[in-house]
């Protein structure tokens, strides 16, 4: 083994001996080996708004933590930062790897919190041990926190036609803790299935009132991918799945999630459509009298959600994204937020003027469809003023 001058000092010292020095040289080059095969990513996202007219105390739900848009109202915002550690499993038959994302800023408040916890600015996304086993074409598994696997948007704003989140991304879970499976039976189809506490987000969360070991919350999904047999559909994909499982915030509260939706391509190569359907039904529970403290019963509702996407690669650089929607709920289920029913029509123009940046200006309509206002107010007087609710907002991703 070859030393260099200084550890051949201490040897001839006799400070250190020879096993010593070959263990620690050992250790390092499997710190170094481990090491090489992570990458570090990221991306900081920031933002301006402006809410056209008076009152920003009811405003639609924007952010990726289901927090109202009148926190960023009519001012300059830092959404967040992400900084993700990863290491795949590799192709091996018995690979293994990680991955860690940490968030920090607006957006990461309530992301994965446990309820009943102090929420900070600071949140932990897919944060899981990856496993590989070989069956079949090999058979992946993530232990940890991860994102649910329904839904046509993602958390990070990049990945997405459009800056803000649909109506349909609100009220899907955000994150679960448990088990996920991934199978891929060919290229064209690939199936996931899972179990984890909660419906809801929060590390470690537990369903509430904390029940027996067996009320868990079950997952499962399957996307299907065009083949080039299907011309100019090839690369289209359709997708769909379903959670069912108990809450963490909503005392004996049962949660079904469902969802159907897709990419599709055209027979105009630089235009693409996306639709998107979500349901949630939530069965029957007790709400806590604010009066006496007891549980009194409360019926069961849904909220239903749908959206097309329309996206238009005008040149290399420049796209048009439109987003059209719609939503419905039965009753104001506990921290929607949103009205019973509703309209929204969002246009982004993207535009990659920067290397490595996504720049884009995005205008927002919503607008109440059952004749009540549901937008404005102030803080003195929070009553709602009025049925629609206007956004114009700038958006920058640096991604590293």
């Amino acid at each position: 083994m070859k030393y260099n001058a200084w550890t051949l000092t201490l040897i001839g010292a006799g400070l250190v001996s020879l096993p010593a020095v070959a263990h620690a040289e050992e250790s390092t080059n499997a710190v170094l080996t481990a090491l090489t095969s992570t990458t570090i990513s990221g991306y900081v996202d920031a933002s301006a708004h402006w809410n056209p007219g008076t009152g920003n105390v009811n405003l639609p739900v924007y952010t990726p933590n289901g927090v109202s848009g009148g926190s960023k109202a009519d001012g300059f915002n830092l959404d967040v930062v992400a900084l993700t550690l990863n290491k795949p499993p590799g192709e091996g038959d018995w690979g293994a790897g990680y991955n860690a994302t940490l968030l920090f800023g607006p957006d990461a408040v309530g992301y994965n919190n446990s309820p009943g916890t102090s929420k900070s600015d600071f949140s932990l996304k897919d944060a899981y041990v990856e496993l590989r086993a070989p069956v079949g074409n090999g058979l992946d598994f993530k232990l940890g926190t991860f994102t649910e696997i329904l839904g046509y948007e993602v958390y990070e704003t990049g990945s997405n036609p459009n800056y803000t989140r649909s109506y349909g991304y609100e009220i899907e879970p955000t994150a679960l803790t448990g088990m996920l499976l991934t199978y891929q039976f060919s290229p064209l189809i690939t199936a996931q299935a899972g179990i984890a506490d909660t419906w809801s987000a929060g590390i470690d969360a537990r369903s509430n009132p904390p029940k027996a070991e067996s009320f868990k919350t079950y997952l499962g999904g399957v996307t299907l991918t065009a083949p080039d047999s299907f011309g100019f559909l090839a690369g289209s994909t359709l997708s769909g799945g379903v959670i069912n499982g108990y809450d963490a915030v909503t005392t004996g509260a049962i949660k079904t999630s469902f969802y159907a939706g897709g990419t599709f391509k055209t027979p105009i190569k630089s235009l693409s459509v996306g639709l998107a359907y979500d349901y949630c039904a939530l069965g029957n529970n007790t709400t806590t009298d604010p009066a006496t403290g007891d549980l009194v019963p409360h019926s069961s509702g849904y909220q239903n959600a749908g959206a097309a996407y329309l996206v238009w690669q005008a040149t290399e650089k420049l796209s048009f994204n439109t987003r059209a929607e719609y939503f419905s709920q039965s009753d104001y289920l506990a921290g929607s937020g949103m009205p019973p029913r509703a309209f929204a029509l969002t246009e982004t123009i993207q535009y990659s003027l920067w290397k490595n940046v996504i720049s884009r200006l995005e205008v927002r309509w919503d607008h109440s469809l059952n004749g009540s206002d549901a937008y404005g107010g102030t803080a003195s007087n929070p009553a709602p003023t009025q049925q629609s609710a206007f956004l114009v907002a700038a958006n920058l991703i640096y991604k590293f």
